[in-house]
């Protein structure tokens, strides 16, 4: 299986339409002003050695790289873009899985997969002058770590005979799925790197995290994968919208009013989506940059606006702090398709690019 990660995708479509940027640093966010706020939905190589990177604000990534070139999020350029580089894939001798706008699993039978995925990476940039990063690995979950070790533009495998080696030391959150929070759990049971995980008792996970997550985790970090690579239309998983304010919102009237305006618009997206939502999440950034996410089920899957804006408001009530407010998203989440503990594909963040 083949793990195929487009580099630094967003900025390296705006400097293909800009050449004079290329080497230079490149920050993609918000409208490209970074003195409004917004937050940064990618930053190209040369930025990224200043410390800027995605999801911090626009102001932040000014202040560590101060010559940087800041550019407006263009969603429909990205698209196309992307949409040229999957119209590729899908014209392989193998069963391809889009999971984004710029990555994609791949099963392929081949006897040589590191010049298969040169050959992947070859027809990439002959039809978009788009780089990418191939893993290969014996599951997709392999695939997707050694992705990892490949880039900037290159390829990379890990298998069962050289993942401890190349992994067994590194901390729990270098695995897939595997957050800060997690990390945190595991280090309480005296968990810390991948080996560790591996040899753990599976009682003693399950106990912590439930008798589905715990025994997954010490899979994962085994470098054990069941899922398969699907040829199946990706389906995103959620739709959803978000406001960073350029003054703080401090009346939670006002707060209100623009969560059901947020609801309104995802039920929109709801509604086009032809699929009905089962579970509404609010996200909440208060001054300065602290952001929490809460979330309920709906009684029944629904599309209305009526259904979407209740249980936004029901998901607003659970922040009891009445703080300032910088940013408001709301996220109508479809059902699941993914077993508990898998990794889910990976829509892009609205607020992201927002």
């Amino acid at each position: 299986m083949l793990h195929f990660d487009l580099d630094q995708f967003i900025a390296a479509v705006e400097v293909l339409r800009r050449p004079e940027l290329r080497g230079l640093p490149v920050v993609v966010g918000g409208d490209g002003d970074p003195a409004k706020r917004g937050v940064v939905a990618t930053a190209s190589y040369e930025a990224r050695a200043f410390g800027v990177h995605s999801g911090i604000p626009l102001r932040t990534a000014a202040r560590r790289c101060p010559q940087a070139v800041f550019l407006p999020v263009d969603r429909a350029a990205y698209e196309a873009a992307s949409e040229r580089v999957m119209a590729v894939l899908r014209g392989l001798p193998a069963v391809t899985e889009v999971v984004g706008w710029d990555e994609a699993f791949l099963a392929v039978q081949t006897d040589d997969p590191e010049a298969f995925a040169r050959d992947v990476q070859r027809r990439v940039v002959a039809a978009t002058r788009l780089e990418s990063s191939v893993g290969i690995g014996e599951n997709k979950l392999q695939a997707k770590l050694a992705t990892g070790f490949a880039k900037p533009a290159g390829v990379f495998r890990l298998t069962h005979a050289s993942w401890f080696e190349v992994l067994g030391a590194e901390p729990v959150g270098v695995l897939w799925g595997v957050g800060a929070k997690t990390s945190a759990k595991l280090a309480e049971l005296g968990i810390a790197t991948v080996a560790e995980l591996a040899g753990a008792d599976i009682a003693t996970v399950a106990a912590r995290f439930g008798p589905t997550i715990g025994p997954w985790l010490v899979q994962t970090a085994r470098g054990l994968d069941p899922s398969k690579v699907t040829a199946e239309p990706y389906v995103p998983r959620s739709r959803g919208r978000e406001v960073t304010y350029q003054q703080d919102i401090e009346d939670w009237a006002t707060v209100r009013e623009e969560v059901t305006t947020l609801a309104a618009r995802v039920a929109e997206d709801v509604a086009a989506e032809g699929r009905p939502a089962v579970r509404v999440v609010v996200k909440v950034r208060y001054k300065p940059f602290f952001t929490f996410t809460r979330g309920v089920a709906l009684p029944a899957p629904a599309s209305d606006l009526a259904a979407i804006a209740e249980a936004a408001q029901a998901a607003l009530e659970l922040f009891t702090d009445r703080r300032p407010v910088r940013l408001l998203g709301v996220r109508a989440e479809f059902a699941a398709e993914a077993a508990p503990g898998e990794p889910g594909r990976s829509d892009p963040d609205p607020g992201d690019l927002s």
